[in-house]
């Protein structure tokens, strides 16, 4: 038994490009000092001394600011390649956060937040387009889930360390997030050369249908239903990082300690399980990612029903759980998808749509939540979040079937 499941971890970690561990790497480095983020509305409230309602709008701009920065870089990354696109990102991103800490006026911060969130979010369909190009359709869903480890395994370091920062001096957070982002594309410049651009006949397969390799995604009538599904799917998951916590804290009356164990808890499993998990159902499902991504998306689901059925301590641990697995069922094969809809010359618009989505969610789904808490309680957010779940896995139901 102990020998099987060593051996099946070894094959789940094997195969990958060598170019695709080194941007797992550079990830790493860049997580491990995404600190300014998770304490940006303390550093707002505590520090600077804004309203509530200051930091939720300095928020919201935030999350513009990532909606545009990767609608704009995937426009780069099809016009310049993924490469330079990630390096001028890092770098720039690097270089403004060192001197966020030194903007104190409450328009200056927007404008700031909004600058550096379009700078540093170009960097993620350049990314996505990079781990597609050094994978091939094989591992290429592994090699996200590898992506994906290293960001869940940085978040974990970064979090935590910015916590002990943070108590000391809040201005430790910006020195520490921007020399890490200026360290990644250090070792991505000078460990990782430039790939040769890809002819502009290059064939690419595709999973579902054919794609003209002039395609926009725009056009695309099938992701675009995909992404539409894909932002029902992220406003539910997301309240796992905004009104999930407070329901935690206020209704099952947990402390800081706990919540942050719990959430740790959603990247530790990431870390350990998601790829043997990946790897398996690769081997035995390759063909049937829409219905791995639909049970993925129901079981998110489900855990909000685990909530609304009991308000005990203990089931704080139990909805964890189950979205931790929706997740790794979800959102390694939904960036896996949007590459097989994509050809070389336009899978930097595809990441980028898909991407958006999240973005999009990310302004969405605290705003909705809070409106239906503060109207009508968290029952029937739970019940909402179920409805969009089961709304997002019949619509990829119902795409996969007619289109196929």
């Amino acid at each position: 038994m102990i020998a099987r499941t060593l051996r099946l971890y070894r094959n789940a970690y094997t195969g990958l490009a060598p170019s695709v561990w080194l941007l797992s790497g550079v990830m790493l480095i860049n997580r491990c000092g995404t600190m300014v983020l998770p304490y940006l509305t303390l550093y707002l409230t505590q520090h600077l001394h804004f309203s509530v309602s200051q930091a939720g709008v300095v928020m919201a701009v935030y999350g513009t600011g990532a909606f545009v920065g990767t609608f704009l870089g995937g426009k780069l990354t099809d016009r310049f390649g993924f490469y330079y696109v990630q390096l001028i990102s890092l770098f720039a991103g690097g270089v403004f956060l060192l001197g966020l800490q030194y903007v104190s006026n409450f328009y200056a911060i927007c404008a700031s937040a909004f600058i550096f969130t379009l700078l540093g979010d170009t960097f993620r369909p350049a990314n996505s387009a990079a781990i597609a190009h050094y994978s091939h359709a094989d591992n290429r869903t592994r090699a996200y889930s590898l992506n994906r480890l290293a960001i869940n395994l940085g978040w974990s370091v970064g979090g935590g360390l910015g916590g002990y920062l943070a108590s000391i001096d809040y201005s430790l957070l910006f020195w520490a997030d921007g020399f890490t982002c200026i360290a990644a594309a250090a070792v991505l410049r000078f460990f990782l050369p430039p790939p040769a651009r890809v002819a502009t006949g290059t064939k690419h397969a595709t999973a579902t249908t054919e794609v003209s390799p002039a395609q926009s995604p725009y056009k695309d009538r099938y992701f675009l239903g995909f992404t539409g599904c894909t932002l029902l799917y992220a406003i539910s998951f997301l309240l796992l990082f905004s009104l999930i916590p407070l329901y935690f804290k206020e209704k099952l009356l947990l402390d800081e300690s706990q919540i942050g164990m719990l959430l740790a808890l959603n990247g530790i499993l990431i870390v350990i399980i998601e790829m043997a998990l990946v790897y398996t159902i690769e081997q035995k499902f390759a063909h049937h990612k829409t219905l791995i991504i639909c049970t993925g998306v129901l079981l998110t689901g489900f855990s909000y029903l685990v909530l609304l059925i009991t308000p005990l301590a203990g089931i704080a641990l139990v909805f964890t759980i189950i979205t931790t697995f929706g997740e790794m069922l979800t959102h390694p094969f939904l960036q896996s998808f949007a590459v097989s809809r994509s050809t070389p010359q336009t899978r930097g618009q595809y990441l980028a749509l898909h991407s958006m989505a999240f973005a999009l969610a990310q302004v969405t789904s605290p705003a909705l939540g809070s409106l239906i808490v503060t109207t009508a309680g968290f029952g029937l957010l739970w019940t909402v979040m179920m409805g969009l779940c089961l709304v997002s896995a019949t619509g990829y139901w119902w795409l996969s079937r007619r289109f196929a």
